[in-house]
């Protein structure tokens, strides 16, 4: 190939590559061109003369971690009648008591023989109480003694059989009047045949009155879970005369609500129908000893075998039948449990999913 030709040749491919080069230059600088004006624009924006910027933090809100002190309530059934049982149950004129014929009954002397406490008495061994009741009477009767050095007090009155309490009605309706309360309840009524009370007197005159040494006992009473029964100003509401003597037991919290707004168990257990149903506001006590409790109520279903009953979960509870219409729920929140762990309280009532069940007496 002639020289001239391969000489055109590599001129032509020369001017071709400088062609293309500076129209890659010209791209590039264009480019960066409207990249600059672009920045420049954006810093030129003036800050709005309505908004002072200055000292302004951005708040990033923190993730929310649950409230450990916040009580779950689930659903637990519970078998409908038993409504029917348990401490805090209304026995009186008007509402009979179901026996089980399974209370957890003891002797009170045979406890004290065991216990070693020679400091009270009853009438005889075959004097029975339930056995969830006899360590708080005994507690009580305990303390008043180191007090007082008195170990004059006697269980006059205890558990009865329904037998045993048609015996005394009889003997003692022939001798009443019909216009005062009456003395003896009648069979199914009295609330000797749940065991939860009983009665105290004394060996020096056998006529006990709350008075002297013994008003402590009836003063500082519920600091252990009891109440005096017939107190004098509530005759009309419990239909009964004034019986200092009678001693009736409901645990610590609801005794010492009663006992501070001076209240008889039938005006508590309306008041907790009433005003502190499971759906609303719950009753929050602290008793003299700092334990704090949250009580609320919830009707029975009577259409089923079965009531729902909110429980709460992470804590201890006690469960009771009013012997009306429905459940009360005592939730001690200071009184933790590991979630599923069987719960501690002491009641007659046992979730029916359960595999164990947990046990939870002036003449009347």
């Amino acid at each position: 190939m002639p020289k001239n030709k391969i000489s055109k040749e590599k001129s032509i491919r020369r001017t071709k590559t400088l062609t293309e080069l500076f129209v890659c230059c010209v791209i590039l600088a264009g480019a960066g061109y409207i990249i600059k004006s672009s920045v420049d624009n954006t810093n030129a924006v003036p800050s709005s003369q309505h908004i002072d910027d200055s000292g302004y933090d951005i708040d990033i809100p923190e993730p929310t971690e649950p409230d450990p002190n916040k009580i779950v309530f689930v659903s637990a059934p519970f078998n409908t009648k038993d409504k029917f049982s348990g401490d805090l149950i209304l026995v009186n004129n008007q509402h009979e008591y179901f026996s089980s014929d399974n209370e957890n009954l003891v002797s009170i002397m045979e406890k004290n023989d065991e216990t070693e406490r020679s400091f009270f008495t009853a009438v005889d061994y075959t004097y029975t109480i339930l056995e969830p009741v006899y360590e708080p009477m005994a507690q009580m009767i305990e303390d008043f003694y180191e007090i007082y050095q008195n170990d004059t007090l006697i269980i006059y009155g205890s558990y009865r059989t329904r037998e045993f309490q048609q015996q005394l009605y009889d003997s003692f309706t022939t001798s009443e009047s019909g216009d005062e309360a009456p003395i003896v309840a009648m069979p199914g009524f009295s609330e000797h045949e749940t065991g939860y009370a009983f009665d105290f007197s004394e060996i020096v005159n056998y006529d006990y009155q709350g008075t002297g040494d013994f008003e402590w006992l009836n003063t500082n009473c519920y600091k252990y879970g009891f109440i005096i029964r017939y107190a004098e100003d509530k005759e009309t509401i419990t239909e009964y005369r004034y019986e200092p003597w009678h001693f009736r037991y409901v645990g610590i919290p609801h005794a010492t609500f009663m006992t501070r707004n001076n209240i008889c168990l039938e005006e508590y257990i309306d008041l907790l129908r009433m005003k502190y149903p499971y759906e609303g506001e719950h009753l929050q006590l602290t008793d003299d000893n700092g334990s704090n409790y949250e009580i609320y109520f919830v009707a029975s279903d009577d259409s089923s075998e079965i009531t729902s009953v909110p429980v709460p979960t992470g804590v201890r509870y006690d469960i009771s039948g009013n012997n009306v219409d429905g459940f009360i729920v005592t939730v001690h929140t200071d009184e933790k449990v590991d979630f599923g762990e069987e719960n501690p309280s002491i009641t007659t009532i046992t979730n029916v999913t359960d595999t164990q069940e947990t046990e939870t007496t002036s003449v009347e």
